[in-house]
């Protein structure tokens, strides 16, 4: 059988069957092109389905101006500009959408300087900024920052205490969230921080079931810079000639020596790998060209894999170039999910799947990888993932915004009795517990 599945992609690469599949003017025209071999095969004129066929739905331009109001609180400038000017890396990082929301927010009609009118409060707090020389977060100071910004607004204004939080919002886009640690099996053992746990997170991490996900938490996208990107865009009509495209990580000797978490158990990339190196369908390499972001361009299937946690920003910038999303991640909360229609725009693999990725990927039908495309090339879908400066309507802001909208009214539950307590100030590693 796998000698029959090579014999064919030698077929498939030597007939030109890469399919590339990009939009023309006419939005109601497709090309699938045969661009191995530079041969156009035909033109599909393809009915107009419906006036939703190629939109992400009527959520994604929900304007949420009119629907909240944030309080945004003054906090000491230790807790966020000082560490960003002790460390501007941080505003180009993956997890820079901390520090791009208090600046949105600030200038940002939801905003109230009342906060007895507030629908939220907004604490800003840079707690993912510091970073090794080498650009790697570190996690572990984290959790003592963010008790000492509560510890402030709940002593210096009565509405932390009124609700304990329940009315509040954070920005935790660490690999785990507010579980503040990078491996998986650590940021379990700690669990979301205690004084967080009535709070709404908002979180680069989604899976479902896990300690580190709280119900209610808003999943983003992580940052990715909208002008860079910008700048990288090439025509739109250039021929898809990459079948199946992938950059990074296999095995991170440097972080998991041994292969525990890459290699083996939840090891996609390793399989990924080990599966298809050589298979002339899948460009995949730990090679990052400076043509990168070109060459996401160039293919038809972009691999989002698992590494050390289920997303990575390779989900943003498969969507932005109109590149298939593969996901290999089970269990994954996608950003903005009652939003972004995901299943419509991406193939979702199992993990105990990547050895058949090959047969899964040859087996979609043209006319399904049409309609994926038709989507990606949707404005809105593209807006909805990117956190831009000037902000646009629509954009993982606003997304944001909405997602804390849709949760309003608050339930009057969430209000505490006078004296009532429900949150253990003093639960956690004791660490966590000294001064900040």
């Amino acid at each position: 059988m796998r000698k029959c599945l090579w014999l064919w992609g030698l077929l498939f690469i030597a007939l030109g069957f890469a399919w590339s599949i990009t939009a023309e003017r006419n939005p109601r025209t497709e090309r699938i092109s045969d661009v191995a071999v530079a041969v156009s095969l035909k033109v599909l004129k393809v009915k107009s389905e419906s006036k939703n066929a190629g939109s992400a739905g009527d959520v994604l331009e929900d304007d949420p101006v009119g629907r909240l109001k944030v309080y945004v609180y003054e906090l000491p400038s230790k807790y966020n500009k000082k560490i960003l000017q002790k460390d501007p890396r941080c505003l180009s990082h993956m997890f820079a959408a901390e520090i791009f929301m208090h600046r949105f927010l600030l200038s940002s009609p939801v905003r109230t300087l009342n906060p007895e009118e507030a629908d939220w409060f907004y604490t800003p707090i840079y707690a993912t900024c510091d970073l090794t020389p080498t650009g790697l977060p570190l996690p572990f100071k984290s959790p003592r920052m963010v008790r000492s910004a509560i510890q402030l607004i709940s002593s210096s204004w009565p509405y932390w205490n009124r609700t304990e939080g329940a009315d509040h919002f954070f920005v935790v886009p660490h690999d785990f969230g507010a579980c503040f640690h990078y491996q998986e099996e650590k940021a379990i053992e700690r669990g979301i921080l205690p004084i967080l746990r009535r709070a709404t997170l908002v979180q680069t991490f989604g899976q479902r079931n896990h300690v580190c996900l709280n119900e209610g938490s808003i999943t983003i996208p992580p940052y990715a810079p909208p002008q860079k990107m910008q700048a990288h865009q090439i025509p739109p009509d250039t021929p898809r000639s990459i079948f199946v495209y992938f950059r990074g990580l296999f095995y991170d000797v440097n972080n998991d020596p041994e292969g525990g978490y890459y290699a083996s158990g939840r090891g996609a990339r390793a399989a990924v790998w080990e599966n298809f190196k050589s298979n002339p369908l899948f460009d995949i390499s730990t090679e990052h060209p400076t043509t990168y972001y070109e060459d996401m361009q160039r293919a038809i299937f972009c691999l989002c894999p698992l590494g050390w946690a289920p997303w990575s920003p390779r989900l943003v910038e498969a969507v932005v170039f109109g590149c298939i999303p593969v996901i290999i991640a089970d269990d994954i909360v996608l950003p903005f999910a009652d939003a972004i229609p995901w299943e419509e725009i991406g193939v979702f693999v199992a993990e105990e799947d990547v050895p058949k990725l090959d047969k899964i990927l040859t087996s979609i039908p043209p006319h399904v990888i049409l309609r994926k495309q038709r989507l990606l090339a949707n404005p809105s879908m593209k807006r909805a993932m990117l956190f831009p400066q000037p902000t646009l309507p629509g954009d993982a802001f606003h997304q944001i915004l909405n997602g804390l909208a849709r949760k309003l009214p608050h339930p009057k539950s969430v209000y505490l009795k006078p004296g009532e307590k429900i949150l253990n100030w003093t639960a956690g590693p004791i660490t966590d517990l000294k001064p900040w």
